[in-house]
């Protein structure tokens, strides 16, 4: 069912100077800040060989970044996200195994203009997982 992986995503507290240190000090092409207000954050893809790194900031108060720093202030890995080639598919597949599919449980677009869903952490060993349709 899962695919490739898709990218990592890591909160930052300050995302300009996160992408100016993952473009300068690191060497990494990086893309500019893009805010997603449907999901409350701001954006950065670091682009690797293998996968990319999402840097992901807040966007407004009711951002979920902003619960996740106030308990990592100085950041941390927020999520996986992993390739599927039928989002609605692996849904079915993994709520029938139990698995709680987050926000209702509808695809929304995600950052790449594609379906998106998260899976409940306390499901997956604690891993808060995204699944973006291929």
């Amino acid at each position: 069912m899962l695919g490739r992986l898709e990218h990592v995503a890591i909160a930052v507290p300050d995302i300009a100077a996160a992408r100016t240190y993952y473009r300068e000090v690191l060497g990494a092409e990086v893309s500019e800040i893009v805010d997603q207000p449907e999901h409350g954050v701001r954006t950065v893809f670091v682009t690797l060989p293998n996968t990319k790194i999402e840097l992901l900031g807040v966007l407004g108060e009711n951002s979920p970044i902003a619960g996740f720093l106030e308990r990592n202030p100085a950041g941390g890995i927020h999520h996986l996200c992993f390739e599927v080639a039928d989002i609605e598919a692996a849904r079915d597949a993994l709520a029938a195994r139990g698995i709680r599919i987050l926000g209702g449980g509808e695809p929304r677009i995600g950052a790449h203009g594609r379906p998106v869903l998260f899976l409940h952490p306390k499901d997956l060993f604690g891993t808060l997982i995204e699944l973006e349709q291929a």
